[in-house]
């Protein structure tokens, strides 16, 4: 009896992107982590809000821009009371956003990243075409990951088995 196997998989970040920048005290290129906590400043009617990032040995910081010269009425109201508040789930939030990192310039250091892979479904339905598995993995943060190494750990097999089986048709990955 031939089957269609189905699975599905999320890629879940556990932290914040950590941030790759030459250091002004430490004269290098070090990692910068999130502190968690937001600079909100004011000239006139007008704002300015960063995402406030420390260097993991000296503590010199880094800015990444969110708001510049914006309105306060633009501002959603709840999104502004956490900025002002230093919101540590707004802050994570922002942490994870790629196109804020972006827009600032800032390169990822995808080598420290802390993510699991979850599993979200499994299903396994009959089929008249022989036996596949479809697998299918969201990556909402865009990240460098190895796909067919997730696949290789959830089916028992190794890593060359499973691009033989993608190269033969019987594994399909679908990126979303």
């Amino acid at each position: 009896m031939s089957y269609l196997k189905k699975l599905k998989y999320e890629i879940v970040l556990n932290d914040s992107f950590p941030v790759i920048r030459g250091c002004s005290k430490c004269g290098r290129k070090t990692c910068f982590i999130n502190t968690k906590k937001f600079r909100v400043n004011a000239n006139g009617n007008k704002l300015d809000i960063w995402l406030i990032y420390q260097c993991e040995e000296c503590k010199t910081t880094l800015n990444l821009a969110i708001y510049e010269r914006q309105k306060v009425s633009s501002i959603p109201k709840v999104e502004y009371k956490g900025f002002l508040e230093n919101n540590e789930q707004l802050a994570e939030t922002y942490g994870k956003n790629v196109q804020l990192f972006q827009k600032n310039k800032a390169d990822i250091d995808f080598e420290r990243l802390n993510y699991d892979v979850v599993k979200l479904q499994e299903t396994v339905e009959n089929s008249d075409s022989g036996q596949q598995v479809v697998v299918t993995i969201h990556n909402p943060y865009q990240l460098k990951v190895r796909p067919e190494k997730q696949i290789a750990k959830d089916l028992g097999l190794s890593r060359c088995q499973v691009k033989d089986l993608m190269k033969k048709g019987e594994i399909k990955l679908e990126k979303n």
